[in-house]
């Protein structure tokens, strides 16, 4: 069954009615007993926010591929950014012996995942790190990227610019505010700021980002923090009947392919998804090799581009 029968003395004969048999019966190997056997079960776990973002899901893809050519399969999980159900899962792959951990983390699984790294099971976190967690990690600039997102929309005319966000502490969204603050201050300007919930349901979400806009209507551009918020941003401006970039100059966080579609075009920023997944994998199977365990953790920070489009374009235009 492992191949290696003619190594064992089984005869020609005897393993091909052996293999007959086993067609015949449909069996199928216990992956889980074998890792008992092996220690191995040749399964990565990933835990991203949402697997149905384009953003998560085009990752996972890429990742898949190069895990599937070194004979590793990915299991995929969302953790919706609820720090019970990441802590949940964490215990269900580790009774599965998954052999490791592919992480974007919510908030308050430090201890989970030091538990992992302590087990000297393999963790790679991306997308965002926790404080106290010493893991390998893959990230993007967010700071770079927003301040030169809003410097773009200043350098085109545009003045009061507003930013539309999550309430989140995670890393990576507070890093895109301080880079909307440092531009926004190089003018001397005032900050508009919204705040969404992310488990608020979309329809309030679009009458709260419709709201915000409509009382604050000197605003002349916004600034979306992730391409979610983008798409009620742009339902709500709709619904307000005004113009982009006419009355609204726009910018998004997170690339996607309806806003190349939109009409006019979004300007966004895209993230180098390519470089991410090489990297979050690379780092994987190293430490599933064995050959980082012991190193010094990576820190590996990528740019990100800002694709300009008709939404942004200057003022005077």
């Amino acid at each position: 069954m492992n191949g290696k029968g003619a190594e064992k003395g089984i005869s020609e004969s005897s393993q091909t009615r052996i293999l007959d048999h086993v067609k015949k019966i449909s069996y199928m190997p216990n992956f889980s007993a074998q890792g008992l056997r092996t220690g191995k079960t040749k399964t990565i776990c990933m835990m991203v926010e949402d697997i149905a973002d384009p953003f998560f899901s085009s990752i996972a893809r890429a990742m898949e591929e190069i895990a599937y050519m070194k004979g590793y399969k990915i299991l995929y999980s969302s953790t919706e950014n609820n720090t019970q159900k990441a802590k949940d899962l964490i215990q269900f792959y580790r009774r599965r012996q998954v052999d490791g951990y592919i992480l974007a983390p919510p908030p308050g699984i430090e201890e989970d995942i030091n538990e992992l790294i302590d087990d000297n099971l393999a963790v790679v976190l991306f997308d965002r790190t926790l404080i106290g967690i010493e893991a390998d990690n893959v990230l993007v600039d967010n700071f770079d990227i927003s301040y030169k997102a809003v410097k773009h929309l200043i350098e085109n005319g545009y003045r009061n610019i507003a930013m539309i966000t999550l309430y989140s502490e995670q890393i990576q969204m507070t890093e895109r505010e301080r880079g909307y603050k440092e531009a926004v201050d190089e003018i001397k300007n005032t900050y508009f700021i919204k705040n969404i919930g992310f488990y608020d349901h979309p329809a309030s979400n679009v009458q709260e980002i419709q709201r915000f806009i409509d009382l604050n209507n000197n605003i002349d551009a916004v600034f979306f923090t992730t391409n979610y918020l983008a798409e009620m941003g742009l339902e709500a401006i709709r619904n307000l009947k005004l113009r982009i970039p006419e009355d609204l100059g726009i910018v998004v966080f997170d690339d996607d392919k309806l806003f190349r579609l939109f009409s006019p075009t979004i300007t966004a920023i895209a993230q180098p998804i390519g470089e991410i997944s090489e990297h979050v994998i690379k780092l994987m199977l190293m430490l599933l090799s064995g050959k980082g365990v012991k190193k010094a953790k990576k820190s590996i920070v990528l740019p990100a581009i800002l694709q300009i489009r008709e939404s942004s374009r200057p003022k005077s235009d």
